[in-house]
């Protein structure tokens, strides 16, 4: 599924791009939503994002296009690989501006590992 999210001036670090944090809570956001949806009933946890790197720089006013797709699912944790498309300008539209994979757990209401399968 993917969704879509406005970079505004506030986003902005002081170098004049988007400051990772925001990055890395949206796609966070957008993934427990995932998951939320393909596994419902359950509570799941972020528990790992995979190889951070910002390789590319985003600007203010871009579109951001974060698709999410579950990648590999284990007894009680499932995968999710993001990738992130700038959805103004052409070039951006098929090259992601930036990847990860992040892992959700699922847990009981005491924060204990719980299968996903039950």
């Amino acid at each position: 599924m993917d969704h879509h999210k406005l970079v505004l001036p506030e986003h902005m670090n002081d170098q004049g791009a988007l400051f990772g944090g925001y990055l890395l809570k949206w796609l966070d956001e957008y993934a427990y939503i995932m998951v939320n949806i393909d596994y419902p009933n359950r509570n799941f946890l972020t528990i790992a994002l995979e190889n951070v790197v910002f390789k590319k720089p985003i600007a203010c006013g871009q579109i951001l296009r974060f698709a999410v797709n579950e990648s590999k699912m284990g007894n009680t944790s499932v995968e999710y690989h993001v990738d992130v498309f700038g959805e103004k300008g052409s070039e951006n539209q098929t090259n992601p501006l930036f990847q990860t994979n992040i892992t959700f757990v699922s847990v009981d209401e005491d924060g204990n590992k719980k299968s996903i399968i039950n």
